[in-house]
């Protein structure tokens, strides 16, 4: 007699529900918060995780300029891009993209932790940083998860 066995179940593309999360990044490491942030937008916190289905929530950042980073990496850290002309590759040190754009330390710090690729791009989109603590996403009703806290 045969044990009946238990069918494996994948989630597809628009069957998926999405949740809405909030995070207050206010004296949290960057990097902590980053990894954290990374695994709820791939959805790998749940079980129906599917890796070639985007089954990721969304998460909200609030108080974006109050992050920390530990040891000198205030000091030594910086974000290069390139204009794409000649001579145009700049570099930004982590004092001054914190002055101008705070948002973009958290974002940048995401997006290196997803998948390089097209469905990466998309889990991207999911994630909202905000430098103060408003945010315009209250109609959604999100919720403290207990993976960032």
């Amino acid at each position: 007699m045969q044990a009946k066995q238990q069918k494996t179940t994948l989630a597809r593309t628009g069957e998926v529900d999405k949740s809405w999360y909030i995070v207050d990044a206010d004296e949290r490491i960057l990097g902590r918060l980053a990894v954290k942030i990374a695994m709820i937008l791939m959805g790998k916190h749940r079980p129906d995780y599917t890796q070639h289905v985007d089954t990721g929530d969304f998460v909200i950042v609030t108080n974006a300029e109050k992050i920390k980073i530990s040891g000198k990496k205030a000091d030594n850290k910086t974000y290069d891009y390139y204009t794409y002309y000649s001579g145009g590759h700049k570099y930004v040190s982590y004092a001054d993209m914190m002055k101008r754009k705070p948002e973009t330390v958290i974002t940048e710090a995401v997006r290196r932790m997803l998948p390089k690729n097209r469905i990466g791009r998309q889990m991207l989109t999911k994630l909202k940083v905000y430098r103060g603590n408003e945010h315009p996403h209250s109609a959604q009703q999100p919720t403290e998860n207990e993976l960032l806290n």
